[in-house]
């Protein structure tokens, strides 16, 4: 599942899986060893009960035995009585008789079990003894004995022995079985704990591709129905959004206002210099035009801060750069500069197409007059930064520009040489258009020889 990195607990589908998985592993965890446990007891009483079966069976043989003058038991109908070393053993011993008259099962061949009595074992109500002992052949023995009192023909002491390796054969049997069925129920509980994760994220995921779509310009607002628990998130992010409008509405109107506000009365002192020549005259001129350059520059830079904070603003590069190559190629044909590249018409600038076309003019008018013969520009969509971006790429072969003046170049009104044409607001302009859009403007060396300046935009 994308995203589901074990070490990635600010991902809420992550923190979902692994605690639904935890909680599903501590349940299963719990569940086997009750199960197991609860088996081993059942297991270990029917082994019991079999023991029991057995003494009372050999018991009510002896009582039988003794009264019709012999000592022996009759057919337990278990053949592993028979079978030497089996497991499964039964004894009598005559207690009255200083002989101590011993009688087994063939499977004992020739040992004898060991006294529970000897072995420090209480009896129980009616006389019985429960415990564990080693047998004749090392193996440890579940044992019960029982003292019987058949009048004059003597008192016996019964013992029925049982290997607990059956049952533990059998309980081993079980606990496998178990784990492969709870393995199989713990992948199935994973798969379905990843699936609900992801249904149950769904409405999230589309919730973020609308806000993409509406960061790309695609829609204007948020359009899905989602469940009620992110239907009002919807809503209060279709209201910010709306609300941002509004209030760059706003703005814009007032920097038209200001605009309009501020440009009147200048022409009005300029228009009353011109009606009173003199030096006076000459330098009201003079600061008014430098009043009216500042004006436009920071009007043009209010209102790009103003786009750049827009949502759902997009552009398509290639029909403005294709335009610009057309222009600028009619501009400098005369020199002989050749202007040529292009972008992909799936590209899109995350801006207002007139401040695009204001960057990359002015960058490439710049190219223009330092160029020799040609001009190239190139875009691609670099994936690699936290968000898609744009890299926009001129080359010129002109003479370059010596790397400890390439920040005087982008700073506002200086003019690297009075010989070329311009106000020198060109490259700053770039510069503060692009770190209105979050962007960046940087000069380096052309592989041509000459200067390349280095565009970064939000786009996609």
């Amino acid at each position: 599942m994308r995203g589901l990195a074990i070490g990635s607990f600010r991902s809420i589908a992550a923190r979902l899986f692994l605690t639904a998985a935890a909680m599903s592993l501590v349940v299963l965890l719990v569940a086997s060893i009750l199960l197991t446990a609860y088996y081993r007891s059942e297991a270990e009483e029917v082994f019991e009960r079999r023991l029991d079966v057995y003494l009372r069976a050999i018991v009510a043989d002896v009582s039988e035995s003794g009264q019709e003058g012999r000592t022996g038991p009759g057919q337990l109908g278990d053949p592993q009585f028979e079978l030497p070393g089996s497991g499964w053993y039964w004894q009598i011993t005559r207690l009255d008789d200083k002989s101590h008259e011993i009688k087994a099962s063939r499977s004992l061949f020739a040992s004898t079990l060991p006294k529970l009595s000897d072995l420090g074992v209480a009896a129980e109500i009616g006389g019985f003894r429960r415990g564990y002992a080693q047998g004749p052949d090392g193996r440890r023995l579940r044992i019960v004995e029982r003292i019987i009192d058949v009048g004059d023909v003597g008192i016996y002491l019964v013992q029925v022995a049982g290997s607990g390796e059956e049952m533990e054969e059998q309980i081993a049997r079980f606990r496998f079985a178990l784990i492969v069925a709870f393995a199989a129920l713990a992948i199935a509980l994973a798969i379905g704990a990843a699936f609900q994760v992801r249904f149950g994220l769904r409405p999230l995921r589309q919730l973020q591709r609308e806000l993409a779509s509406i960061r790309r310009g695609e829609w204007d607002r948020i359009m899905g129905k989602y469940p009620s628990e992110v239907a009002p998130l919807a809503d209060e992010l279709n209201l910010l959004i709306s609300a941002n409008r509004d209030i760059l509405e706003r703005a814009r109107t007032q920097v038209g206002n200001l605009a309009h506000a501020l440009k009147t009365p200048l022409s009005v002192i300029v228009n009353e210099a011109d009606a009173a020549p003199g030096q006076l005259a000459q330098k009201v001129q003079e600061q008014a035009r430098i009043m009216r350059d500042q004006i436009s520059f920071y009007l043009d830079r209010a209102r790009a801060a103003a786009r750049g904070g827009a949502l759902g603003a997009a552009t398509p590069v290639a029909p403005s750069i294709e335009a610009l190559l057309r222009a600028f190629g009619k501009i400098y044909g005369d020199k002989g500069v050749i202007f040529s590249g292009g972008a992909d018409p799936l590209v899109r600038f995350l801006g207002e197409r007139q401040d695009l076309e204001e960057m990359i003019g002015n960058l490439l008018d710049n190219a223009g007059k330092w160029a020799k013969s040609s001009v190239t520009i190139e875009v691609s969509v670099d994936g690699q930064a936290s968000r898609p971006a744009l890299r926009i790429t001129i080359d010129d072969d002109g003479p370059g520009l010596a790397q400890h003046l390439r920040a005087a170049a982008t700073q506002r009104g200086r003019r690297l040489d009075e010989t070329k044409p311009g106000s020198g607001l060109g490259l700053s302009i770039v510069v503060d258009l692009a770190a209105a859009y979050g962007g960046s403007l940087r000069l380096d060396d052309s592989p041509g020889g000459g200067l390349r300046a280095e565009l970064m935009l939000p786009g996609f």
